[in-house]
């Protein structure tokens, strides 16, 4: 549903989830140079993995002697960088990684400052650089470049995931990560400095998206999708203040893994439908799908409850995507890659429960779609 929680996206890893879990706070956005006359899709992302066990230095799991030993990471990572470009030039991501004695942050609404980076609900602001030697150290996981951002953050549309995220079923390790997507349609405005190519935001182009992921596992198989530049065939417009946000998940009965499921909610004109979330979630009914060929990364899915019904296809060429890199909280960096662009296409057809039958409300069109996924299997 369509509901702000700034507690909800503050900072927060209790009991062993401190020791053996993850946060990450991610943003993605558009912006173009008058330059060179692109656009590009940029991201930046706050990454903290086992703060309990953290101190004055950062412990990096793929550093050869902590992963000969077994010493699971613990550090304050940013990462920012950007999407393969429609141009053809590469995707490249930069880190950098501080100890958790380096983190301040405050409570809600949150605020994060590490190094010369900040983190506010309204706000990022930071430089990232890495040299052609350190990006030359594995363990590093990161391109060589410089990146510099800073640029003012609007969060328009929430998706609040209701009692999937709240105390109980964390409590209960009921699922492998949560989801909260604080700013699933969001606007920025500022700038970007890409290796000395300075990128104009602009608010009504910039398509932003905003959420944040914890746990004690990443989702297996991880799948996100999100697009906020939807086009209806209806009014043949650009709809504001609509956007589609999908993130799958893992829930668990103990220690038993049950069928995978998505959480979809679609903001179409200021109405919300949702799917598989609170409200919706015994209501539900999903099917999805995935293509993969040597050019190109489909998904195809239906979900309907007893009002409405969607039916989403989507796809990504793997020109522009490229493989993020993590290592999860038990210092383990996957063989499968986490798979991801911010220039996917697709359709929408939302549909509305009529007595005996579906009546079709609206086709729209994505694009600038934020996909994320990682097959199934971990290593």
């Amino acid at each position: 549903m369509n509901q702000s929680d700034l507690a909800r996206n503050a900072c927060m890893l209790h009991g062993s989830r401190a020791r053996k879990g993850y946060l990450r706070w991610w943003h993605s956005f558009s912006g173009y140079s008058s330059e060179t006359e692109t656009s590009r899709i940029f991201f930046i992302e706050f990454f903290l993995v086992n703060p309990g066990l953290g101190g004055s230095t950062p412990l990096l799991g793929q550093f050869p002697h902590n992963k000969k030993n077994g010493i699971r990471p613990s550090y304050v990572m940013v990462k920012a960088g950007a999407f393969p470009g429609s141009d053809g030039s590469p995707g490249v991501q930069l880190h950098h990684f501080y100890p958790m004695d380096a983190l301040q942050a405050s409570g809600s609404p949150l605020i994060m400052r590490v190094g010369d980076c900040l983190y506010s609900e309204d706000r990022l602001h930071g430089s990232l650089e890495v040299t052609p030697s350190e990006a030359t150290q594995r363990f590093f996981l990161s391109d060589a470049g410089t990146l510099e951002w800073d640029v003012e953050v609007h969060k328009a549309v929430s998706c609040h995931t209701g009692f999937l995220a709240g105390p109980l079923f964390q409590a209960l390790h009921a699922l492998d990560s949560f989801w909260h997507g604080e700013g699933i349609r969001s606007f920025f405005r500022g700038h970007v400095t890409l290796d000395g190519v300075t990128y104009q935001v602009d608010a009504d182009s910039s398509y932003g998206y905003a959420d944040k992921h914890w746990g004690r596992a990443f989702n297996r198989p991880w799948l996100q999708l999100a697009s906020g530049r939807l086009t209806s065939e209806h009014s043949g417009q650009e709809l504001r203040h609509s956007v589609l946000a999908l993130d799958g998940c893992c829930p668990r009965l103990l220690c038993f893994p049950l069928r995978r499921r998505l959480a979809i909610q679609l903001t179409y004109t200021g109405e919300d439908f949702t799917f598989g979330l609170p409200g919706t979630l015994l209501s539900s009914r999903l099917k999805w799908e995935k293509k993969e060929t040597g050019k190109r990364l489909a998904w195809r899915i239906v979900a309907k409850n007893r009002r409405a019904m969607v039916k989403i296809s989507c796809s990504c060429t793997r020109e522009q995507m490229f493989a993020l890199n993590y290592e999860s909280p038990e210092g383990v960096k996957s063989r499968r890659p986490v798979l991801a662009g911010g220039a996917g296409t697709g359709t929408i057809q939302l549909y509305r429960r009529v007595p005996g039958n579906w009546e079709l409300i609206d086709t729209l069109h994505m694009d600038n779609t934020l996909c994320i996924y990682q097959r199934e299997n971990l290593t």
